[in-house]
């Protein structure tokens, strides 16, 4: 079945050691809540690996039901004078003391990738996650993804990565994505990191895909991605009320 969900993509400013706090604040106390009220489901919750990208960070990435499911989730947060859902004041006073602030995207899946729960039954989890942030010239996101499904997914599966997701930016003119591959241990990733090399120099499994990138104008900021305890493909299951530990007690 085409995937026809629609992601809320995050990138969180984390203030000072407050990162699994922040985690498990997202994961334990609001992944419930977003469920019941809004059908929103989580798909992950990442640490960033400090020295492969910005630190102290954490992605988010949440999914609903198509555009009508994040239309009612705007809806809901935002039809009051305080353009915050009131139910959550409290919550929110916790979150801000654990984050500064963030960047956002409202990211669409290639119809070819899987929804949470198929990515879940399927058991596509990692050690580790490899996201990259991609760039193409205008009007080429669409070429590129097609690239990601005819020639990438096979490359980084002879190196024994999966496919978490591949999604369209939205609210640009058609030249941005996101790419995320499950990894399985971290020696597999040095082994994928070895294969770029190769690669330059049009040898290995990856060397037909960096052709591709090469032809498309394709450039990307790859970062390391590290699942909170509470994370979805992790646990196998969205995150429940009986989760909760209270935040002075996490590390």
């Amino acid at each position: 079945m085409a995937n026809d969900k629609v992601y809320i993509h995050e990138f969180i400013d984390i203030i000072g050691h407050n990162r699994a706090r922040y985690m498990h604040h997202m994961t334990a106390n609001w992944c419930p809540v977003a469920r019941a009220e809004r059908d929103q489901l989580c798909l992950g919750v990442w640490g960033t690996v400090g020295s492969t990208g910005r630190w102290p960070e954490v992605v988010n990435m949440w999914e609903l039901d198509g555009w009508d499911g994040l239309v009612g989730n705007f809806a809901h947060e935002l039809g009051h004078a305080s353009q915050q859902d009131p139910s959550l004041a409290a919550w929110w006073a916790v979150a801000a003391s654990l984050r500064r602030g963030g960047v956002d995207r409202i990211v669409v899946p290639e119809p070819w990738t899987l929804s949470v729960d198929e990515l879940i039954a399927a058991g596509v989890k990692g050690e580790l996650y490899a996201h990259e942030l991609v760039t193409v010239p205008v009007g080429q996101a669409g070429r590129f993804l097609t690239a990601v499904h005819d020639t990438a997914v096979a490359a980084h599966a002879e190196l024994g990565l999966d496919l978490v997701g591949a999604y369209r930016v939205a609210m640009v003119n058609d030249s941005e994505a996101i790419v995320i591959w499950a990894i399985p241990d971290w020696p597999t990733w040095a082994v994928v990191e070895q294969a770029w090399g190769r690669a330059a120099d049009g040898a290995g499994p990856l060397a037909a895909w960096r052709s591709a990138t090469l032809e498309l104008g394709a450039d990307w900021r790859r970062s390391l991605l590290v699942d909170s305890a509470l994370s979805p493909l992790r646990i196998g299951r969205q995150p429940e009320v009986s989760d909760r530990i209270p935040l002075d007690e996490i590390p």
